[in-house]
């Protein structure tokens, strides 16, 4: 099992070269198909484009590359592909600070127990202060939770979220970049996959 601690703490400094921030560094897909996937924006305009993606693909793939030669596979797996792509519009709040930076728009939110007998809560957000998140609960009330009570979150899609996200350029808009590494230990074939997010 991939440390998830440590494949942050090694990629997240060559996001920061890039100029970029690190929104999730996860691995998924199982035995079958594992899968590093790794989120990235520029803070700017929270946006990434197909050069990034293939810049950052590169950084990552020649420092793990470099760690395996010296016997400290930083993945622990025999063959996985690496997924580098922006978060997309209904994207993960993983950091406190998306709670504030998505102020007024409306997020989906799993809980890591039940809080007021609900595991999950939907509504707007309505602001953080502190590590308390307030959100507007649909047809419900207003809440406030704690940070750490966060399980897993994400922007819902809606018009407004739309219209708050639209992109400065849809160049690549639906493109995935895949560093494929199941063909030799050291070998990385390139592909991009349209539609995914």
């Amino acid at each position: 099992m991939a440390n998830i601690a440590l494949l942050t703490e090694l990629i997240e400094p060559e996001a920061k070269a890039l100029g970029l921030s690190l929104v999730r560094v996860r691995m998924q897909g199982g035995k079958s198909d594992p899968t590093l996937q790794v989120m990235a924006e520029r803070p700017d305009t929270r946006q990434l484009v197909i050069e990034d993606c293939a810049e950052l693909s590169r950084r990552i793939s020649d420092k793990f590359d470099a760690l395996e030669a010296e016997g400290k596979d930083p993945v622990g797996e025999d063959a996985y592909r690496l997924e580098v792509s922006s978060p997309g519009i209904d994207r993960p709040l993983t950091r406190l600070q998306d709670f504030a930076d998505w102020e007024g728009q409306e997020a989906r939110i799993r809980l890591v127990e039940p809080f007021e007998d609900r595991k999950q809560i939907s509504g707007n957000l309505m602001g953080v202060e502190g590590t308390k998140i307030t959100v507007d609960v649909n047809k419900h009330k207003i809440m406030t939770i704690d940070f750490a009570q966060v399980a897993d979150a994400k922007l819902v899609m809606t018009d407004r979220l739309i219209a708050a996200t639209a992109p400065l350029s849809t160049e690549g808009a639906d493109e995935v970049f895949y560093q494929d590494t199941s063909d030799e230990p050291n070998a990385r074939g390139v592909e991009t996959e349209e539609g995914q997010h």
